[in-house]
Formats: structure tokens, sequence, C-alpha cells
């Protein structure tokens, strides 16, 4: 999938653009990719970086990294995506220039929008004005109870499951993997600690079931209680692994949430807990 940063290093021609933020590329987005890609070819989707309520100075933790949308993007199909810089000065765009200037600029003709969309100064752009300057516009419905709000709620609740049924996958973490504390090893279970993006929503404090590079894991997130620690950590144990993962980029898949944090009365228990966990892991459905 080609990715642009400017309308202008898109090849000239007719295109299908599917626009929106696509955060999280659930359910809702794919229902609006399926219809793009029926339209015909090629599909571009347009989205906006960073999210436009960060911008604005509003708090909204997102459902995935830009690196990830845009790989699930080029999973779903999409030939091409314009990934546009939103600043305040693209907010403040009348939305006959916002359409002027990129989607016109792209050669943009049928345009697939979810039917909420709204875009340009003061949200006064909808389908309803594409339409008027000439777009043919496909409007897609909202799915009943999907959106990435409600996903980001179950996340903070831990639902990992119902998370997954919206995105039509498992929900995920992602991150770098750095130095931690090392505690794993010494125990029998070394784990991965993974520094996530701070833009990034993460699920509730618990022990998870889930996988990564194609090994069960066993996730733990939290604040590793029975040491005493106050700060956030991000640790799966990849069952079967064996190698050095320090500097690389992990995606981990939430199958289920095991059980919640807590401290321990001895080392021993911890481990014997520990053990549990990772036969729970074996044992995991992926949830989708």
């Amino acid at each position: 999938m080609k990715v642009a940063r400017r309308p202008e290093e898109l090849e000239s021609g007719r295109r299908i653009a599917a626009v929106g933020s696509f955060d999280g590329v659930h359910l809702g987005h794919r229902r609006a990719l399926e219809t793009a890609i029926a339209a015909g070819k090629p599909v571009t989707v347009v989205t906006l970086w960073p999210h436009p309520r960060l911008v604005l100075g509003n708090h909204v933790e997102l459902l995935s990294t830009l690196e990830r949308r845009l790989e699930l993007l080029e999973e779903a199909g999409v030939d091409e995506t314009l990934v546009v810089e939103f600043t305040p000065g693209l907010a403040d765009r009348e939305p006959t220039e916002f359409a002027d200037s990129i989607l016109r600029q792209i050669g943009a003709e049928i345009i697939v929008v979810g039917e909420n969309f709204r875009f340009g100064r003061g949200a006064a752009g909808d389908p309803g004005l594409l339409a008027q300057l000439g777009f043919d516009v496909r409007t897609v419905p909202v799915l009943p109870g999907i959106s990435s709000t409600a996903i980001r709620g179950l996340l903070r609740d831990g639902d990992v499951v119902k998370a997954a049924a919206l995105l039509g996958r498992p929900a995920e973490i992602e991150g770098t993997v750095v130095l931690g504390d090392q505690r794993g090893g010494t125990l029998g279970y070394p784990t991965a600690n993974l520094a996530a993006p701070a833009e990034l929503v993460v699920p509730a404090y618990g022990i998870y079931a889930g996988s990564a590079i194609g090994h069960r894991a066993a996730i733990s997130i939290g604040v590793n209680p029975h040491y005493g620690g106050d700060e956030r950590r991000i640790e799966p144990h990849l069952l079967d692994f064996e190698g050095d993962l320090y500097g690389q980029r992990l995606v981990v898949e939430l199958w289920q949430r095991l059980r919640d944090e807590r401290a321990f009365a001895s080392e021993e228990e911890l481990v014997s807990q520990i053990t549990h966990d990772v036969a729970d892991t074996r044992a995991a459905l992926r949830p989708i």
C-alpha cells in the first residue's frame, strides 16, 4: 500500500476515497472500506494525524498508533492512504476549501464516509455538502453500538472479549520492548517490558491471555503490587519463546482477562500463581 503525506505525492487520476479517522479500524470502519472497494479501484483512504481532538486540546486515548492503523488498512485491501497532518490551521479551513485542497486535488470522484462524518471549520461540512460540491457520496450507516469510543470504554473495563466483537479482531496493545527490572527471568518466567506510546488506551490493570509474534503470551498490565510498584508496566511473557526482543516493536493481542493483579504472601505463592496463569493462557481461546 502506498502511503502519501501530501496530495501531490499521489499519481493523478480518478479515485474512490474513504475519508475518516479510522482509529482502530473497527467493524464500522471496515464497512466503509468494503463499500469503497465495492465501488471500484483504486481505493484511497484519507485519514488525519494527529487525532483532531488531541490537536484541539481535548483528551482522547487512541486504539492504535498510526503505524498500526496503516497496517490494518493495508490488510483490509486499501490501495493508498493519504495521511493529512491535522493542524489548527487545517481545522480552521472552510469545508469547501478542505474539499477542494484535498479531495478534489487527489481526483476523488466517489467519496465514502460515515453518516455522522463532519469536517471543516466548526464541523460545518457533512455528506450533504460534499454532494452539493459535485462528489458522488456513498454514506455508510453507523453500525449500532460500534464506535471507537465504545471500544475504548470496554478496554478501560478490561472486557477484551466484547472489544474484539466490535473490532472484528482481538484488541491489541503495542509498544517497544525496553529494559525492565528483569525479575521475571529470576522467577523462571522472563517478560518483555513494553513501553506503549502515551496516546494509546491501556486496558484495565490485570493479567491477560493473548499472543505476540506467533506465541501465546501471559500479559501483566499494572504496577506490580507484589513488589510495591507504582509505575505502570506492560509485561508479556511469551510462551515457548527464546530470544532477545530489546528495541523491537511488539503488537500484543489480548484474548481474555484472567484475573486482577495483586500482591502475594510469598514469592513462592507468586510463582505458583504465574504457573496457573501460564496454564490458563495455553487453554485460552482467541476471541475472534
